[in-house]
């Protein structure tokens, strides 16, 4: 795996996993940041996004909710994590804060964090302001709850 397949710790919205895997979080509605495109990216939104030129997942989630398809979500995150390893990952909204940070938050779950911790944890290393809603906070902590439990 080549280092230029990667994002750099430092870049805008770019946050470490515990595994000390490279995601990056982004608002649609900002401009692109400069340097390498990504390979894969995961949009949560609540219309399709258009084509973007690398291939994507569209996670049908309106602005301020909560995901359309909770079980489609999960699988979306697993292959994003998966991908992480070797490849540049993007995980984007409108804003890339509520629902962003709340798929951000799911994702640093499946990667080691407590559910009850996983907010915190994006807070502090994506963005002080993700996960805007009380119910996607405890939509978070329930994500924890379902992966301890194998659902």
């Amino acid at each position: 795996m080549g280092i230029e397949q990667l994002w750099r710790a430092g870049e805008p919205g770019v946050m470490a996993l515990p595994s000390g895997r490279l995601v990056r979080g982004r608002g649609l509605r900002d401009p692109m940041p400069s340097g390498h495109p990504p390979a894969f990216g995961v949009y949560l939104l609540g219309k399709e996004p258009p084509e973007v030129g690398w291939e994507q997942r569209w996670v049908r989630w309106p602005d301020f909710r909560l995901p359309a398809d909770p079980a489609y979500l999960h699988e979306v995150l697993l292959e994003a994590l998966r991908r992480s390893e070797g490849e540049r990952v993007e995980i984007a909204c409108g804003g890339g804060r509520g629902r962003t940070g709340t798929a951000l938050a799911c994702l640093a779950v499946l990667d080691g964090v407590p559910g009850p911790d996983a907010v915190a944890y994006v807070r502090a290393h994506y963005h002080p302001g993700a996960v805007e809603t009380p119910w996607q906070k405890r939509f978070v902590r329930g994500f924890g709850e379902r992966v301890k439990h194998g659902h």
